[in-house]
């Protein structure tokens, strides 16, 4: 039996195990410090109150006992020896003959910002998406009772970074503000979503169409949008622009920027300036051709050299290739280089309303682009589900 370690139960890790699950001569075993896995991309929906935590949330160990030969451990990586084919959690020391390192990335409060670490939140933690919907709900009690705060009649919500997450969290929170206007009063309208860059353009690095189109709808909504901005100080309330102008806010969202995991921090590999390993053609890491990383954890690269962007797309095809190589090495076969790329994207922009682009000729706005959206979350919402459910009724008869 060939045994496979996974570290990471996000996209990516998800992913690799149902491609290596469906093979009879492997055993798999996810280890994660979290019991859940968390749908970080609907994060916007959850903290605007769109959705609940029962929507953003799966239990791994119900998922994987929805599987044969895949097994669920919840704890903290303590180390890792990729010559000697060990990982230790706690007091136990789990070998391997592949390991999968898909952990993901965290927040990168930039340090040369003074007190933005101390004031803002990032949005990759399931914790912090809870504390933001508590706090937004919050504002907006208080403007339902009609009460000033921050020491002014408005409320202002700052989203730094006005990349995919930051546009798609002021999009949504800005739609509850407008529709809870008719119903709590025009009070909720002083609430104001202030969403800043220091990019020249919202959405940096994608198309024209999807600029432009995801800035109308911006606009529309009452989204303030402060590109060219360099944030140079967080106060506890208050944002400093390089400009010498400043921001009075309420709460602080920072979706500005990744930075991997700790436990790369803890390897000797090499990485990039944000602490991505930099991987080989076939994504293994530090010479090894037995551990690979996949998705946010390591620097992704089409066989163009084109760098991709971290996303669960990525996360999910660089999955797939892996477990593909694992699958072609057990059976002494070569693998052609990793290469992907992008197949389209789409931005949530409040409501039923969507942006998206697919293969780059495929163009859509408004509800078309919405349903198309939604079509892709929900089958992969029903697709955990699914295997939840399997899980359950395992664990119930007593057979996981």
């Amino acid at each position: 039996m060939n045994r496979v370690l996974i570290i990471g139960g996000g996209y990516g890790g998800l992913r690799a195990i149902e491609t290596l699950a469906k093979y009879k001569d492997i055993e798999v075993t996810l280890v994660d410090k979290n019991p859940y896995h968390y749908l970080q991309t609907e994060a916007y929906g959850y903290i605007a109150g769109k959705i609940d935590i029962n929507d953003i949330a799966v239990d791994l160990r119900t998922w994987c006992s929805g599987f044969e030969r895949v097994t669920f451990i919840q704890h903290e990586v303590e180390a890792l020896d990729m010559q000697n084919k060990s990982l230790t959690i706690k007091d136990e020391t789990l070998t391997f003959d592949y390991m999968v390192v898909a952990t993901g990335a965290r927040t990168n409060f930039f340090s040369f910002i003074e007190g933005l670490r101390e004031h803002s939140y990032g949005v990759k933690k399931l914790f912090r998406a809870f504390n933001f919907r508590k706090e937004f709900e919050n504002i907006i009690y208080r403007k339902l009772q009609n009460e000033a705060s921050c020491g002014e009649e408005s409320l202002n919500i700052a989203i730094g970074g006005a990349g995919l997450s930051g546009v798609e969290v002021a999009a949504e929170m800005a739609r509850v503000i407008n529709s809870y206007a008719k119903t709590i009063g025009e009070h909720a309208k002083e609430i104001k979503i202030h969403l800043i860059d220091a990019s020249e353009t919202i959405l940096p690095g994608t198309s024209p169409y999807v600029i432009n189109n995801t800035q109308k709808r911006l606009e529309k909504l009452g989204v303030k949008i402060l590109t060219n901005a360099f944030i140079t100080k967080v106060e506890s309330d208050k944002i400093i622009f390089k400009s010498g102008e400043t921001l009075d806010f309420c709460f602080m969202i920072f979706t500005g920027g990744i930075k991997a995991s700790l436990l790369n921090e803890s390897l000797e590999c090499e990485k990039n300036r944000i602490n991505q390993f930099i991987a080989n053609e076939t994504l293994n890491i530090n010479d090894s051709v037995d551990v690979f990383a996949i998705g946010d954890c390591v620097e992704i690269r089409n066989k163009n050299d084109k760098l991709l962007p971290p996303t669960a797309q990525t996360a999910e095809r660089s999955a797939e290739y892996v477990a593909k190589v694992i699958r072609n090495r057990i059976d002494g076969v070569a693998s052609d280089k990793f290469n992907a790329n992008v197949m389209g994207m789409f931005v949530a922009l409040g409501g039923n309303y969507a942006v998206g682009e697919l293969f780059g000729v495929v163009k859509v706005r408004g509800y078309t682009a919405y349903l198309l959206k939604k079509a892709i979350t929900y089958a992969y919402y029903v697709g955990l589900r699914l295997r939840v459910n399997a899980g359950f009724k395992n664990r119930v008869k007593g057979t996981r």
